[in-house]
């Protein structure tokens, strides 16, 4: 996502610099007037092809770093000397780097979360906000356990969809290579033995030779096209209206589609849950949540529910009218609005759909490997089944 670098002035008159992700200069000026700033210069920042800006700082660095600030603010120790210390132990060159600029950026005045909004690519806009609405809550050490536990439940989740993901591919590919293999390398020595019969070879065997002849003499061509898919799906997935197809895409197939809704949902849920219990007002919630959804559609939807809210709608009606939710997280989601406890609501659903999410996955690795062993196994089946029905036809003739 493209990022702005902007200046602008604070409701209390403060001058602050920073960056901010959005999908256009407009979206990243919306931004700024939700946080009640008054824009002075807003920029498009440069990028400098895939290259990340910044250091690539791992997850379990941010929660270890969020879990001793938190507790090192518990016992009264002054902010400053609190992130001067884990700067100090920190392993992490990059993000030593990163906690002894915001150390000197606080020591000079500036707000803790101003500070982190200045390295976007080690803290995302979620932990920015919710730092936000602890300082202004006095309740930071609460607010960066919450920000812990969030991150180390979303980490989980990715790596449960990583693990699904990984086997399938990884048994796909190994077949492939295999089938390739006997088609390239096997297939092709016997081809001079059956030209020797002087009888017409049965049809599967003359299939297979058809197949290994193509694959031996339009092998660049095969690398070629497959390398052009994927950068032609990549450069599509780039694009707003490609990146919106793909997922749509992805939502709809089988096995995987049901899947991916669940781990949407539980984002969704934990994310928004998270940020209303830190106090985050619910417009700017949705905004992140939209943003952190990891989903075209999902996004899409949200923003529509954000819009309807900003009207002066509850949350449950515009979640439900966009008809990407199922029916029981609109329902709890409409009596935790009714009883007030909008944000412990969307953490239980949150449980609830991870918890979903791990008997899929346990489903869905159950289903695919016998598929994939019968795949490989068939196919295996069928080559060798073609070479040798040409060698039992002539043992036939021979004993006749």
């Amino acid at each position: 996502m493209p990022q702005f670098r902007y200046k602008a002035r604070n409701p209390e008159g403060r001058v602050l610099e920073g960056t901010l992700e959005a999908d256009t200069e407009e979206a990243a000026r919306a931004v700024l007037r939700g946080r009640r700033f008054n824009v002075m210069e807003l920029s498009k920042v440069a990028t400098a092809g895939f290259m990340r800006r910044g250091p690539k700082v791992k997850q379990k660095d941010i929660v270890i770093f969020s879990r001793q600030l938190a507790t090192m603010q518990a016992a009264g120790l002054p902010l400053v000397q609190a992130i001067g210390i884990i700067a100090e132990q920190a392993t992490h060159a990059g993000l030593r780097k990163v906690l002894m600029q915001i150390r000197d950026d606080v020591s000079s005045g500036g707000n803790f979360s101003e500070a982190l909004g200045k390295h976007p690519a080690v803290f995302i806009p979620l932990y920015i906000n919710m730092v936000k609405a602890g300082e202004q809550g006095g309740n930071l050490d609460v607010i960066l356990e919450r920000l812990s536990t969030y991150l180390e439940k979303a980490e989980a989740l990715k790596q449960k969809i990583q693990s699904a993901l990984m086997y399938p591919t990884v048994i796909a590919v190994v077949a492939l290579g295999v089938v390739v293999f006997l088609m390239v390398r096997v297939i092709p020595s016997f081809k001079e033995v059956f030209s020797s019969f002087g009888a017409q070879l049965p049809l599967p065997t003359r299939i297979l030779l058809a197949i290994s002849d193509f694959l031996q003499t339009k092998v660049v061509f095969i690398v070629g096209g497959l390398g052009g898919s994927v950068a032609g799906i990549i450069a599509l997935k780039r694009t707003e209206y490609g990146a919106k197809l793909v997922d749509t895409v992805m939502l709809k197939l089988p096995l995987f589609g049901s899947l991916l809704r669940r781990v949407s949902v539980a984002r969704f849920a934990r994310t928004l849950g998270t940020l209303q219990k830190s106090g985050v007002p619910i417009l700017d919630g949705m905004d992140i949540v939209a943003r952190t959804a990891g989903n075209k559609v999902i996004e899409s939807a949200i923003f529509k529910a954000r819009a309807s809210i900003r009207e002066g709608e509850g949350i449950s009606g515009p979640l439900r009218a966009v008809g990407v939710f199922p029916p029981m997280v609109i329902q709890m989601v409409s009596a935790g609005e009714e009883t007030g406890k909008l944000d412990d609501m969307l953490v239980r659903i949150a449980d609830f759909y991870d918890q979903e999410v791990d008997t899929a996955v346990e489903g869905l690795m159950k289903l695919i490997e016998p598929l994939m062993m019968v795949f490989l196994g068939g196919t295996v089946g069928l080559i060798v089944l073609g070479m040798f029905m040409p060698m039992f036809e002539m043992s036939q003739m021979a004993g006749g």
